[in-house]
């Protein structure tokens, strides 16, 4: 029989994620029948003891908040991407024993913006800041993006922003939060702010919007991606992000390439309209 190989996403709290959807149907479309993979509820706390119990059926792991941080101490290695944002999305677990961190999310988005023909910007605006503010600074590093507008709360915020573009060789400007209205207007916006926390901007969607990147899946359309479509702008949506970074975590956990990314989209976009509650 195939031996058994097992990975799983970690994070706190975890009841929401997609991703077991997602690997699972990679799985079944790669005909990986021995491969299983689930969700555990795990903490900055509790993570290094749920590290230690794993055995070599392990293949990897998926984390999210707020472990993509918390585990870099842990970890035998990290990628160069991994390193610039300081944030590991992806651990792997080698045939020695050895755990190396990834990151998915960088390329994941460049990828998610590809997929909509979206190769750069003259311009850019990012909301919020955090681990998928860096990797989103870091994806339109990768573009060739010359210049991004932060807008964040706080001076402390402000000034990690800018270190981040010093770190990713780009050029990073900050506004505050108040001034987030004026992000609008950018070419491209990436939204990576919690629920509810862009609602009130939705009247200020221009005539003519460009690009939106809004991180999150669910609920969707945020208030704000809805206003963005029906003013005929272009929207790229949370779930375009999750799916291509997943299908980067199935092609380095499985060793098998391509990763069937449109069933993955496929069966995320099921388990979101299952999740809608009736009128």
């Amino acid at each position: 029989m195939p031996t058994r190989r097992r990975a799983a996403v970690l994070g706190s709290p975890i009841a929401h994620s997609l991703s077991p959807v997602l690997h699972r149907t990679a799985y079944r479309e790669l005909g990986l029948h021995p491969w299983t993979y689930d969700r555990y509820d795990v903490d900055e706390r509790a993570l290094e003891p749920f590290l230690g119990g794993l055995d070599d059926s392990w293949a990897g792991l998926s984390l999210t908040m707020p472990l993509k941080r918390a585990v870099l101490p842990l970890l035998d290695s990290v990628t160069d991407t991994a390193r610039s944002v300081q944030a590991v999305n992806t651990v792997l677990f080698t045939a020695d024993g050895r755990k190396e961190g990834h990151n998915t999310d960088v390329p994941g988005m460049t990828s998610a913006l590809r997929e909509r023909g979206i190769t750069g910007a003259g311009h850019a605006a990012v909301l919020g800041a955090g681990a998928t503010a860096a990797s989103a600074l870091a994806a339109l590093a990768r573009m060739g993006v010359p210049e991004v507008t932060a807008y964040v709360r706080g001076e402390g915020r402000a000034a990690e922003m800018v270190r981040w573009g010093e770190r990713l060789g780009l050029a990073v400007r900050t506004a505050s939060w108040d001034r987030a209205a004026h992000a609008l207007n950018a070419p491209l916006v990436i939204s990576t702010t919690p629920a509810q926390a862009t609602d009130a901007l939705a009247e200020s969607v221009p005539s003519a919007p460009g690009v939106l990147f809004d991180v999150l899946y669910d609920p969707w359309p945020t208030r704000l991606a809805h206003h963005w479509q029906s003013r005929g702008g272009t929207v790229v949506g949370g779930l375009d992000l999750l799916v291509h970074q997943a299908v980067r975590q199935v092609e380095l956990m499985t060793g098998r390439c391509p990763a069937p990314v449109h069933a993955m989209r496929a069966a995320g976009l099921r388990a979101l309209d299952s999740r809608k509650q009736p009128i």
